[in-house]
């Protein structure tokens, strides 16, 4: 029987704990990507002229209300719930910036095309650029969770198999 001081330094999750640490990686990861994600649309908008907040108001909409404020709450839980589902994906099938990038043109499918077609502000956000959003929050969330540098700064071992 393998003693639990091997299996940590062979890099097994359970014995490493790192199962038990998944927490504050994955708020990391919804965090940043949250944060991050919503570059495209923002230089688009800079580059058109356009509005800035407009995709932030128009996440308000999804609770049918309006406002920065409101549209910021949204946009923090539906990226909550969308880092949280990813996460889960990793588990069983890990996860990095290009298969991120693949899940987040997935949630951009959902997002944009399934659920947001149904609310006319979101409807007219400029589609490229809602894209670019989606695929950018895949792919940093894929990254981070994928990524074999810890909260710390500390570099654990890449995943086996």
């Amino acid at each position: 029987m393998e003693s639990r001081r091997s299996k940590r330094a062979r890099g097994d999750p359970v014995a490493s704990g790192t199962r038990r640490r998944s927490g504050p990686r994955v708020t990391r990861a919804w965090l940043v990507a949250a944060v991050v994600s919503g570059v495209p649309s923002t230089l688009h908008a800079l580059s058109t002229g356009g509005d800035v907040l407009r995709s932030t108001r128009a996440a308000a909409s999804l609770l049918g209300g309006t406002g920065v404020i409101r549209g910021a709450v949204v946009h923090l839980g539906v990226s909550a719930f969308w880092t949280v589902v990813l996460a889960a994906v990793h588990r069983s099938r890990p996860l990095d910036a290009r298969t991120g990038a693949v899940a987040g043109a997935v949630i951009a499918v959902v997002d944009l095309e399934l659920v947001g077609r149904r609310f006319p502000a979101v409807r007219e956000l400029h589609r490229a650029a809602q894209w670019a959003d989606h695929v950018a929050f895949g792919a940093l969330v894929g990254a981070l969770l994928g990524s074999t540098v810890d909260e710390l700064g500390a570099t654990r071992p890449p995943p086996i198999g």
